[in-house]
């Protein structure tokens, strides 16, 4: 069976949460729920900083602002996760290239990195800091939802994975443009004030 769809998913779960997909593949091979991980993932020191950056991801993720910056850290890092993770699951399958894999893998997570931090950009200008707390938490659930179930479907998870990149693709467009006409018009109305203060001043 060929390994493609799990690269795939894998690939956009890294882009989300890059220790998440490391952990639970580790975890899984581990425990001998499925032999498509490779033994590099299973290692106990893999396993222990995946988990202790899994939690600083999980606390850093929650926090208005932050989250960005931790986005913008990662621009690079959850891409290469992906990459690296996509072309071990190739070369212990045996049934891609591990170049392929790779360049699958790492493409699938960086445009679902860019969907993540694009719309925590969009999240971060809401006053309120709860949208931060309940997005994290539903994209960790997700990404391990997506993941376990890829371990027993990988087809059925992999277009799972794929409409849930499409629609994040669309809300990112969707809130881009809203945010961009919000800015336009916030620009108007201070434009507007001070014209008629200055006429308010000079009313000859």
């Amino acid at each position: 069976m060929s390994v493609l769809p799990l690269v795939f998913t894998s690939g956009w779960a890294s882009g989300v949460n890059a220790y998440a997909v490391v952990l639970l593949l580790g975890i899984f091979g581990a425990t001998g729920l499925t032999d498509e991980v490779p033994e590099s993932l299973q290692r106990p020191e893999i396993l222990v900083t995946a988990g202790v950056l899994f939690v600083c991801e999980a606390v850093a993720d929650k926090i208005p602002y932050v989250d960005s910056v931790w986005d913008s850290v990662h621009t690079v890092i959850r891409p290469a996760s992906g990459a690296v993770v996509g072309a071990l699951l190739a070369g212990q399958s045996g049934s891609l290239p591990d170049l392929a894999a790779g360049a699958i893998g790492g493409s699938t997570a960086l445009a679902s990195h860019a969907v993540k931090a694009g719309t925590r950009m969009a999240v971060n200008s809401s006053p309120e800091p709860f949208s931060n707390f309940v997005l994290s938490t539903a994209e960790d659930l997700g990404v391990a939802g997506v993941i376990t179930f890829a371990m027993f479907h990988p087809q059925a998870a992999a277009i799972i994975a794929g409409a849930l990149l499409l629609a994040g693709l669309l809300m990112l467009f969707f809130l881009i443009s809203r945010i961009r006409r919000f800015r336009r018009r916030r620009a108007q109305r201070r434009e507007e004030r001070r014209l008629a203060g200055r006429a308010s001043r000079w009313p000859g």
